[in-house]
């Protein structure tokens, strides 16, 4: 064979086995996720390079086979050829580096680095050659199968393989950078959070409640519903436990044109709505999905007694997801997180710790008391008789005021332990 024509068929060789090399590695290295929506929009390549990799053990196999083939074939000729011209170790230097260089490392590279440039137009290739080379392919993944079972290997495909787990999605969410707006990455993480909170971490506590008592005069229940800024509110006879239901304020026009001297108990009840309970260990997406199917906005949050802790309302869960979406719908000066400077903070006793840690990214725990006060006297074991200072983890704390049954408020700074 002329020289010439050897050199071309050598080189034509080398470029089959780069192109196994680099199909191999582009076709794995394809981001699942982002070929099927590719596939789902119509791409033909990603629909391809789809089919293919549904039966991934045959298309390695076929690309092996191949690949295998031609780099025995270059050994022969170069071995039968030059191997007497040049000698056994110096042909077998040269050819490994060839084929290292120009047959695997650089188009497996390349491969890696742009794995749909290579693998849509290569899917053309591969699928006939697939077809082709399928009884190879089953002889040659029976005996593999066969052995690996033999040393106790499942060789089963796992259908859970492809799937992300909640933390796993996390992980994507936060790592995706400026493919998702900082906002939206916010409310995506918040949504995978929303399992990791139950009612009692949100509710509004039973002392911070406003309702309607029945047992007051006609006069003060008129004031307050002129004067609420709340749209909801539960109506009860004298404690909160023994509430008849929940009035929303656009019925209370009728109420006020009425007067007080047509304002009754039972007329008052007729304009409420049946109260709707919750447990407070209710799951986040359990309470989303129950408001959603029973058309409600608020829910009375019950413990394992039947007792009232408090309220719940769905812009208390969605704040949960979106963030502070609304202004205090109670005017007032007072700020429940104040920073005083230096790394300071005033922080009121009645406080939410989920609230603490999003407002200034701090990492009190959560899965113990809810409150910075009910978190501050289980570390303290007791009331403090006056202003004292401990740490509760890697966080000082200042007492600054305290009532007779708990800490209201104190000065917290984070600090480097």
């Amino acid at each position: 064979m002329p020289p010439g024509l050897l050199f071309s068929l050598l080189a034509l060789l080398i470029v089959i086995s780069a192109f196994f090399s680099s199909s191999e590695t582009s076709m794995m290295a394809l981001n699942r996720y982002r070929l099927r929506h590719q596939a789902k929009s119509g791409h033909r390549g990603a629909k391809r390079a789809m089919e293919l990799l549904a039966r991934p053990d045959k298309l390695i196999g076929s690309i092996l086979i191949g690949n295998n083939l031609v780099n025995v074939l270059v050994s022969v000729i170069v071995g039968s050829v030059f191997a007497q011209v040049y000698g056994e170790i110096l042909t077998t230097i040269v050819l490994t580096i060839t084929l290292l260089i120009f047959a695997e490392v650089t188009p497996k590279t390349i491969a890696a680095l742009h794995p749909e440039k290579i693998a849509f137009p290569a899917s053309f290739i591969l699928r006939p050659l697939q077809w082709l080379l399928t009884p190879v392919v089953l002889l040659v993944g029976g005996i593999s199968n066969g052995l690996a079972r033999l040393l106790g290997v499942e060789t089963t495909a796992n259908s859970d393989a492809e799937h992300l787990a909640p933390d796993e999605l996390r992980t994507v969410v936060f790592e995706s950078g400026a493919l998702i707006p900082s906002k939206h990455k916010g409310m995506l993480l918040n949504v995978l959070d929303l399992d990791q909170a139950t009612v009692e971490d949100i509710m509004i506590p039973r002392n911070e409640v406003m309702g309607v008592d029945l047992e007051n005069g006609a006069e003060e229940i008129l004031q307050q519903l002129a004067e609420s800024s709340f749209t909801r509110l539960p109506v009860y006879r004298g404690d909160i436990n023994k509430v008849v239901g929940i009035l929303h304020l656009r019925r209370a026009a009728q109420i006020l044109r009425d007067g007080p001297d047509n304002l009754t108990a039972e007329r008052l009840k007729s304009f409420t709505d049946e109260p709707y309970f919750v447990p407070e260990a209710t799951p986040l997406p359990t309470l989303l999905m129950n408001f959603q199917k029973t058309k409600r906005r608020m829910g009375l949050v019950v413990d394992e007694y039947g007792e009232v802790m408090g309220i719940v309302t769905l812009e208390d869960l969605l704040e949960e997801i979106v963030g502070d979406f609304t202004a205090s719908q109670v005017p007032s000066d007072d700020e429940e997180i104040i920073a005083s400077g230096d790394g300071w903070y005033v922080i009121e006793g009645g406080t939410s710790i989920r609230d603490i840690n999003r407002t200034l990214g701090w990492d009190l725990p959560t899965d113990g008391p809810k409150t910075f006060n009910g978190l501050a006297m289980e570390h303290l074991e007791s009331i403090p008789d006056g202003n004292i200072s401990l740490y509760i983890f890697n966080y000082l704390v200042e007492i600054e005021e305290v009532s007779e049954k708990m800490i209201t408020k104190a000065r917290i700074k984070k600090i480097d332990r």
